[in-house]
Formats: structure tokens, C-alpha cells, sequence
């Protein structure tokens, strides 16, 4: 009975140092990674962008670290616990037949260890976050989780990937502190470029002073250049700089503004032309049989709107 009693207070106890060892982990990672990456602030402590972007990471890192702590401390609290209800028992050749082990187990899953250290680095370069939009190994999406050895991503249908980090050979991070609207606007020949300029710069500027979007819009979109002479018109380019998550909606709300504005001031966008056959008189041949082999005339061309007249690269 003694010897029971013995083993339940010493399981208690390692039970309860494992516990306040977790509890002491949360806080101290919490209070010293916080101040860790705020140090990038101090150039610009006011700078908005910055620190949302620090917020994510200090989120990201902070869950990884503390994945990592409570690993150790539950593999040291289940040696503890083995060494109290066994205490005759000398674990120094368990210990070291599982480092055998591991050596042997570190070869066959190089590829998992690979994985790992590429989210080491991932980590440390700060390539993204949780809650990033990126694409990575040629898929796009939300980053929803991040481990050292996989990320998963939720895109745009919901479908779930979980992609190894070893297998990312480029991140491309969509939401980092600042992105670009940047849209080709194809008009007809014979249109006055000066006045589509205007009048697309106008709708860049009141969009800029518009309370509902001027938050997310850092310069205001307009006209950059004359991208292109193509077969239906005129490309012009369009560019504005803009906070990253607020690209796709800002888009979105530009080219609406840009088609009322245009539909207003008469310009009309280039037309696509579609080829057709018209068809021909038909023979008293034909008519008898029930108009089998009707003649068809010289095909000619109708324009119909362009779907690539407000398109985004």
C-alpha cells in the first residue's frame, strides 16, 4: 500500500510540474516573442501596415513554439512518470537504444526532417503568416495553419490543401503590407486617349476621397501608360497602389466606377468581332427538297462587347 501511494504522489507531482512547466511556457513566449518582433517597429511604430503584418507573425510564431514546448515537456513528463512507477529499472540503455532508434528513424523519414527545416526557414525569413494569401507549389489560397512541416491552404471553392513545406520551391505572398490594382482598358480607335485619361483619373480620385474606400487605397488608380496597339483598340494600363488584403475588392469597385463613368461621358469600350455566315436566297432546287442545300452568302463580321475590355493581369 505504501508503495502505491508513493507512486500516485510522485505521478501527482509530475503531473502537476508539467502542467505549471506549460503554464510557464504560454507566458513566457507570449511575453517574450511579442517584444521580439515588435522591434521591427521601431523605425515607425505608427506605421499601420507594419504591424499587421507583425500581428500575424507574432501569432503564427507564437502557436509553432508552443507546438514544439509541448512536446518536450509531455516526452519529459512520460519519462518522468516511467522512471516513478518503475523506479527499479535503470532507463540509461532504454535511453540510449531510443537514440539508436532515432538515429535509424532520422534516415528514413529524411524527407519529413527536410519538410521541418524548410518550415524552419519559412519561419525565420518571415515568408508568410496565418492569414496570408499566397500561392504556393502552384496552388492559391488563405493560409489557414502552419507547421514546421506542412501548411495548409483554404482556396477561393473552400477545398482544404495541405502542401509539405519541403515541396514550396516559391512563395508568392499576395497579401504582404501592400499590393497593386493593375488593369488593361482596351478602347476603340478614333477615341480621344486624353479624355479616357481624365476621366479614369477623375474616378481614381473620387474613389481616393470616398470615406468607405480611401482607408485601403495608398495611391489613388489611374492611368500609368498606353500598354498596347492590339487588333480592337487601344490598351491603356491602369495602376494604383493599394493595402494588400483590399485588392480584389477595390478592383472590383474601380471597374464598376469605371463603366458608369464611361457610360456617362459616351466612350464606349473596344468591340471584339465575330464571324458569321448570313444565309443566301434559296433555289426552287432547294425549296423542293425541303431546303436542302441551301446557299449561304459571303460571311461578314458583327462586333459584340468584349469581355476583355476591363480585365486584370
Amino acid at each position: 500500500m505504501r508503495d502505491a501511494a508513493d507512486t500516485a504522489i510522485g505521478l501527482a507531482v509530475v503531473a502537476l510540474v508539467a502542467l505549471v512547466a506549460l503554464w510557464l511556457a504560454h507566458r513566457v513566449i507570449a511575453r517574450v516573442i511579442g517584444p521580439a518582433i515588435r522591434l521591427g517597429l521601431d523605425n515607425d511604430p505608427a506605421d499601420e501596415l507594419a504591424a499587421t503584418e507583425l500581428r500575424k507573425r507574432r501569432a503564427t510564431v507564437e502557436a509553432l513554439a508552443l507546438a514544439v514546448v509541448r512536446v518536450i515537456i509531455v516526452i519529459l513528463a512520460a519519462v518522468a512518470a516511467l522512471v516513478v512507477v518503475f523506479p527499479a529499472i535503470d532507463f540509461a540503455p532504454v535511453i540510449a537504444a531510443l537514440g539508436v532508434v532515432g538515429a535509424g528513424l532520422a534516415i528514413a523519414l529524411r524527407d519529413v526532417i527536410g519538410d521541418s527545416l524548410a518550415g524552419v526557414f519559412i519561419l525565420a525569413e518571415n515568408q508568410y503568416a496565418v492569414g496570408d494569401i499566397v500561392e504556393l507549389a502552384g496552388i492559391q489560397g488563405t493560409v489557414e495553419d502552419f507547421g514546421l512541416r506542412r501548411t495548409v491552404l483554404r482556396d477561393i471553392n473552400g477545398t482544404v490543401h495541405s502542401v509539405s513545406n519541403g515541396a514550396i520551391r516559391v512563395a508568392s505572398n499576395m497579401t504582404r503590407v501592400w499590393n497593386r490594382v493593375n488593369l488593361d482598358l482596351t478602347v476603340g480607335y478614333g477615341t480621344d486617349i486624353d479624355r479616357v485619361t481624365g476621366v479614369v483619373d477623375e474616378v481614381g480620385r473620387q474613389m481616393a476621397g470616398d470615406p468607405a474606400w480611401s482607408g485601403g487605397i495608398l495611391e489613388a488608380p489611374h492611368v500609368a501608360r498606353v500598354e498596347a496597339l492590339v487588333e480592337t483598340g487601344v490598351t491603356l494600363k491602369v495602376l494604383g497602389t493599394v493595402r494588400a488584403a483590399d485588392r480584389w475588392a477595390l478592383a472590383g469597385e474601380l471597374r464598376k466606377r469605371i463603366l458608369a463613368a464611361f457610360e456617362q461621358n459616351g466612350i464606349l469600350l473596344a468591340a471584339a468581332q465575330q464571324q458569321y455566315a448570313v444565309p443566301g436566297p434559296t433555289s426552287p432546287t432547294s425549296s423542293a427538297r425541303g431546303g436542302a442545300g441551301r446557299a449561304r452568302g459571303p460571311s461578314r463580321k458583327e462586333p459584340r462587347p468584349a469581355t476583355e475590355g476591363l480585365e486584370e493581369e
